[in-house]
């Protein structure tokens, strides 16, 4: 990745690990993995896990810790209502950003 596209993700990233947690419970690297799967290749483990202690003290997602075959607990991330309705508003300023980027493109205004 580019270092424009990785300025551009920091400042979404937020954004799309509560869209993942918004389709099902995961814990960091469960995340960072599927991000990478999609081609997010230069996410690092820390980023992820940063932004989980951050979104955890906001009060957005609810966590469990789940024992695992290797090593200490699993902190496992759900979605809560709080989370929920602040994905809604990121998805409602994406959407006006997009359209309006769109715009830009087409070279005029509506």
């Amino acid at each position: 990745m580019g270092k424009q596209t990785t300025e551009m993700l920091k400042g979404i990233l937020e954004g799309i690990v509560l869209a993942i947690l918004a389709t099902r419970r995961a814990y960091g690297y469960e995340i960072t993995t599927w991000l990478r799967d999609q081609g997010f290749t230069d996410i690092a483990e820390g980023t992820v896990y940063a932004l989980l202690v951050r979104i955890e003290q906001r009060g957005l997602v609810d966590v469990q810790k789940v024992p695992s075959e290797k090593g200490p607990p699993r902190k496992v991330y759900s979605l809560n209502a709080a989370g929920r309705d602040y994905l809604d508003e990121f998805w409602r300023t994406w959407s006006f950003l997009s359209e309006r980027l769109q715009q830009l493109r087409e070279g005029g205004s509506s």
